[in-house]
């Protein structure tokens, strides 16, 4: 019996549940935390925070089949049989649980045990360097030597910048001799015959910034499959578009069309490219994306675009595309419940941008067939970059798209002269925007004034008091003589010991006083290179040339230099706990804390931190004498001086150095020895970006300040134990026994009572088109107290399906149970569930015979339950 492709992925999901995987629903194709992605485009992306260790899986085993995204062959999408924009992506994943060999024998018992593939048309590559892989496949599963091939770095290892990353082993199958390009064709060539079935990636290493490869101290595995290709293959046509994933697509456009899917390369292609396009559209739409000029937005535009111009070659009526998409919710609508709930919403979004298109498309069109007669005429071959600029501003037409009908007459377009249009573009409405913010106008007198005077001086490396002249004020945009009290504005002073903020230490506060005058430094910034004051007169008139004491708030700035020569410490503490590495990526000094983020690709733990910790309060006391010399870039690189990650240096420049511990290039300010510190304390640690962590800290009476109230808050918890401060840990073991059992004891009641109910809830069943249907709403009942009551029902009832709900803390809590019986006829508790769940603002899943879920809309449950009734009479 051929399988369809749902019962492919359904086999396949089943198959490493099986082996002890979490079986998990696929994430949207939005990247949820992850900048670093437009799409989800592999089975791994959502999971990238588990494989490199800055978050903990809900297992060690994992399997999906998620929804991705690629579009950077999509110019071959239509052309070959297998390359897609949308595609289904089924993996299974370990984190530090097995490796290769179970990785290997598991997709060989998956593919030959429950596909019943032919293991002679196995060819299979492996990394050149990767004997363990080759001896797996040789020795154990006993493919042939000469069917195994070894390929490079470029074929089969995988990275993707720095990170996790490691060797893979790719499963291709022989289509046959009619499938390639003649026949002799051999393995490796590009051509649909070996078709790339299964990638196995072997996650055994970490790229660091430095470009080295080191092991990962625990192996990870991520896999590939893709759904759409297997199914082809077992399915035994001639190509991906062939299949039931397709078909009704390609049949629905035969429906409208006057050129038939086979009747010509062309027509076959436009079919393709069209089927391919709207389950993307469709797929995205629903996970939220809308059409637009920037970001995920233009892909989906680009893609709908695409689709539109080739619904054109087959002479459909517009706007057509909208009426497809019922089509693709009929395939996958009740894998994918979002387009299925969302299906008005993406045909009105479809086919409003189809007419938008419309409008300009005839124009662009003709615009272009002038452009390109022009260059037969003129024997030129290239299509200049602001031509194609003008088609994508004006008339919408995405670079691509002219790109495309431009090779297809044998012509090519300018792509850097169009990219240069853009930036030009993008630069005018930078300036445009620029011109209405205030800070533009700013800008530009700063600039001016630059001009006028001499660069202050600043003296405040060893001061916090200076005699100065007022050279200029700016109050609100425009340059005046004087202030009066309750002023506010920007003052340059001829010298000055105000630091302004720059790196990552930020700008001094204090006063500025003079005879009658009083008035406060609430920050101190650069401005066009000048350091300027923001000033608040509280009393008497600060005028232009006045002679004034400018004074810093000495206690602050000392809490700044502490926090200051503190994060240099840090920086040297965790190059030498973490390795070298640790890069400083950003900071922030300020009186009552610092804030130091560096790279590295795992959380640290406890004993890292401790030793972190420890390293930094050793060198403060040793109170190292800060020293500060002024002195060429090469020089400074010569003692070892390490350069902050934003800063561009000239050729003098300032180190400071702490004993011989540590030596960076700054410009801030900084204790003379490390004693004045006197304390450091780590308070949070965790992850901002990819491969970025941020450690917070305090130091000095900071430091003192929250250990004192760390140990107040020890004082009053031993108080509410009734127990002395160093009692509290065995006496939080002796409660936390007295909760495990009386844990034991109401899940015994719950059991009981459970139960009891389950009797009564019996004798409330409903019957659905001859289903046997229980389905209540408990109070109170936990997870685990509601399937223990599913169980009891399912015990008493010979068939049956059982939807049991509770309202827990005003959070929903499902449980769907299916007898055997009625697996055994389709019903499945994991799609019941999962689609229940929406309906209460949730989600979940699990096998057909037992699922749960959660939800935030308890309200909504009445909703929820002839959900379930429709579903029964629906099937």
């Amino acid at each position: 019996m051929v399988l369809t492709g749902d019962e492919v992925r359904q086999k396949f999901l089943d198959f490493f549940e099986s082996k002890g995987h979490l079986v998990l629903p696929s994430a949207p194709l939005v990247p949820k935390d992850d900048p670093t992605l437009l799409w989800i485009n592999a089975g791994m992306a959502p999971f990238k925070d588990y494989f490199d260790g800055r978050a903990t899986p809900p297992r060690t085993r994992i399997a999906t089949s998620q929804k991705c995204i690629r579009t950077n062959d999509i110019e071959n999408v239509g052309r070959t049989a297998r390359h897609h924009t949308f595609f289904e992506m089924l993996g299974n994943f370990s984190f530090g649980d097995y490796f290769k060999e179970e990785a290997i024998k598991w997709a060989y018992e998956f593919l030959v045990g429950e596909m019943d593939l032919d293991p002679q048309r196995f060819w299979i590559s492996i990394y050149k360097d990767d004997d363990q892989a080759f001896d797996i496949w040789a020795n154990q599963i006993g493919i042939p030597a000469e069917r195994i091939v070894r390929w490079d770095k470029d074929e089969n290892f995988w990275e993707i910048g720095t990170g996790p990353c490691g060797p893979c082993s790719e499963i291709h199958y022989d289509m046959g001799v009619e499938f390639g390009c003649s026949d002799d064709c051999q393995f490796g060539c590009e051509c649909d015959r070996y078709k790339e079935v299964w990638n196995l990636v072997f996650t055994q290493y970490n790229l660091t910034e430095a470009g080295e490869y080191k092991p990962l101290p625990d192996k990870n595995i991520d896999t590939g499959l893709g759904l759409e290709r297997l199914t082809s293959i077992l399915q035994g046509v001639e190509s991906n578009f062939e299949t039931d994933f397709f078909m009704p697509i390609i049949e629905a456009i035969e429906e409208h069309s006057q050129h038939e899917y086979q009747s010509s390369e062309e027509a076959k292609m436009a079919y393709r490219v069209i089927a391919d396009h709207i389950r993307s559209i469709t797929l995205a739409i629903g996970d939220g994306v809308l059409p637009a000029n920037e970001g995920r937005g233009y892909v989906i535009r680009r893609i709908l675009r695409r689709a539109v111009r080739y619904a054109g070659v087959l002479e459909l009526e517009s706007p057509f595309l909208h009426k497809l998409v019922s089509v693709v919710v009929r395939i996958m609508g009740e894998v994918y419940t979002e387009i299925k709930q969302k299906e008005e919403q993406i045909k009105k979004v479809v086919e409003q941008e189809e007419l938008r298109f419309q409008e300009t498309l005839e124009q662009g069109m003709n615009i272009l067939e002038e452009l390109i007669q022009g260059l037969e005429e003129t024997d030129e071959q290239t299509i200049s970059g602001s031509e194609v600029f003008t088609l994508y501003d004006t008339y919408g037409f995405p670079k691509e798209l002219t790109a495309e009908i431009a090779e297809e007459k044998g012509y090519q377009i300018d792509e850097a002269g169009f990219e240069e249009a853009m930036a030009k573009q993008q630069a005018r409405a930078r300036a445009a925007r620029e011109e209405h913010q205030q800070g533009h106008v700013e800008a530009e007198l700063f600039k001016q004034l630059r001009e006028e005077i001499t660069e202050p001086e600043f003296v405040g490396y060893r001061n916090t008091e200076a005699e100065a002249e007022v050279l200029k004020i700016v109050m609100e945009q425009e340059e005046v003589t004087s202030l009066a009290a309750g002023d506010e504005a920007w003052v340059i002073l001829d010298r000055t010991p105000f630091y302004a903020e720059s790196g990552g230490q930020v700008g001094d506060q204090g006063v500025l006083l003079g005879s009658d005058l009083t008035a406060t430094v609430v920050d101190t910034q650069y401005k066009a290179e000048l350091i300027a004051h923001q000033v608040v007169v509280e009393a008497g008139k600060l005028e232009l040339g006045a002679q004034i004491t400018a004074q810093v708030r000495a206690p602050q700035r000392q809490h700044i230099k502490r926090n200051h020569t503190a994060t240099h410490l840090l920086h040297n503490a965790l190059r030498n706990v973490l390795g070298e590495h640790v890069e400083q990526s950003g900071s922030l000094v300020e009186a009552e804390r610092l804030r130091f983020d560096f790279t590295h690709f795992e959380s640290l733990s406890s004993e890292e931190l401790e030793a972190i910790e420890k390293e930094v309060n050793y060198q403060i006391r040793e109170n190292l004498e800060l020293q500060v010399l002024e002195t060429t870039l090469e020089e400074a690189e010569e003692l070892g001086a390490v350069a902050l990650f934003d800063n561009s240096y000239g050729n003098q420049v300032r180190v400071v150095k702490a004993g011989d511990y540590s030596v960076e290039l700054c410009g801030g300010t900084h204790v003379d020895a490390t004693g004045e510190i006197s304390l450091f304390k780590i308070i949070n640690e965790g992850g901002i970006a990819a491969g970025v962590r941020r450690i917070e800290a305090v130091t000095g009476k900071y430091a003192l300040k929250r250990i004192n109230h760390q140990e107040e808050l020890l004082k009053e918890a031993a108080s509410k134990l009734k127990a002395e401060p160093e009692q509290i840990v065995a006496k939080v073991d002796k409660v936390q026994e007295q909760v495990k059992e009386l844990e034991k004891q109401i899940t015994a009641l719950k059991d009981k009572l459970a139960s009891t109910q389950a009797g009564e809830l019996l004798t409330n069943q409903e019957e659905i088109n001859g289903i046997n249907l229980v389905m209540e709403q408990v109070e109170g009942l936990d997870a685990e107290a509601l399937r223990s009551m599913g169980d009891s029902i399912k015990s008493k009832l010979d068939s049956g399906v059982i939807v049991l709900a509770s309202d827990l803390d005003n959070k929903v809590l499902l449980v769907a149970m299916v007898t055997d019986d009625l697996v055994e006829k389709g019903f499945n508790a994991g799609q019941i569930v999962g689609q229940v769940a929406e309906v209460v603002g949730g989600g979940g899943g699990g096998r057909p015979d037992m699922a749960q879920a959660g939800g935030s809309q308890p309200e909504k449950l009445d909703v929820a339950f002839e959900e379930v009734r429709k579903i029964i009479k629906a099937s």
